[in-house]
């Protein structure tokens, strides 16, 4: 059995190494192991802001990585805050404990500090490790806030009942060229990760006052879901098999539509009905067509 080290363990041991290393300034703690929902398990990653003096040796040597542990895996990539370059290096060690650095200039701290809110990064949670120049002493306390869905207007969730009838399309088309392949990615991709979870997630917070974080890529729909509509969700991941992948694509759409109207009934707004109607009929005619058919490339 894996022996994954403490939390107090690892991180008393990052923030050993932080105080060795001159050019880090200070180290901040964020995302799940610092959220207020308790969420953060074992296999939970340790998210570690460095602000640096001095990002190059950082940006453009790795060997700094190991200083923690052995790398099993590595990966990293660079973005820009605030007009600034920031660097992501992130390592899976092989005593099984992840951490993912984002390196930044001291400058950036100053920046946030002056901001009217701090970043999503930060305002999930964010716990001070290391600070020796005191340069937190004037930050905003998170807000718990971000990436909390915001109740949808009701343009906004006509514009997801459409898109999701529109992307409904493409799955029919590839299940009757047989390009399954192709089929089941917009269909556990864009039709499901995508659009239906959007509306998944408004399902949830009509039951929780748009309060709570769900989650990335539908990470809490099966703990905050009712249990019968997430068995439902559940029921549409099937093989690579054209007519499981027909009834996956029924089920998902009498599914989506049960939610949209509960969603559309307790903000008020009319579910298009039309849109239903006229693209159910659409995909049923194109599951009908004979599978000689000729069949162009087109999408």
């Amino acid at each position: 059995m894996m022996q994954i080290p403490h939390e107090k363990d690892v991180v008393d041991e990052l923030v050993e190494w932080g105080t060795d290393n001159p050019l880090i300034r200070t180290m901040i703690l964020t995302s799940s192991r610092t959220r207020k929902d308790g969420l953060a398990d074992v296999l939970s990653d340790y998210d570690l802001i460095l602000a640096v003096s001095d990002v190059r040796p950082f940006a453009f040597d790795d060997a700094w990585l190991s200083d923690y542990g052995t790398p099993m895996v590595r990966w990293g990539d660079q973005s820009e805050m605030h007009d600034l370059t920031t660097y992501f290096r992130s390592a899976i060690y092989q005593n099984y404990v992840k951490v993912d650095y984002s390196i930044c200039p001291v400058e950036l701290l100053e920046r946030i500090a002056a901001s009217a809110c701090l970043p999503d990064q930060l305002d999930v949670g964010y716990r001070v490790l290391l600070d020796k120049d005191q340069q937190m002493a004037g930050w905003k306390p998170p807000s718990y806030q971000a990436h909390i869905p915001t109740r949808p207007t009701k343009a906004e969730y006509e514009v997801l009942v459409e898109e999701f009838w529109w992307v409904t399309t493409y799955v029919a088309k590839s299940l009757w060229r047989d390009d399954l392949v192709f089929a089941k990615w917009v269909l556990d991709q864009d039709l499901k990760l995508e659009a239906m979870r959007r509306m998944l997630e408004w399902r949830i917070e009509i039951n929780h006052n748009w309060s709570l974080k769900p989650g990335v890529y539908g990470r809490g729909l099966k703990q905050f879901l009712p249990p019968n509509i997430w068995s439902e969700f559940a029921s549409t991941y099937v093989s690579l098999d054209i007519e499981q992948s027909w009834s996956a694509l029924n089920r998902v759409i009498a599914l989506f539509r049960q939610v949209a109207q509960d969603v559309g009934n307790a903000l008020g707004y009319t579910y298009p009905q039309q849109v239903d109607d006229q693209v159910s009929a659409y995909l049923e005619g194109i599951r009908e067509m004979p599978s000689s058919q000729s069949r162009g490339d087109g999408i």
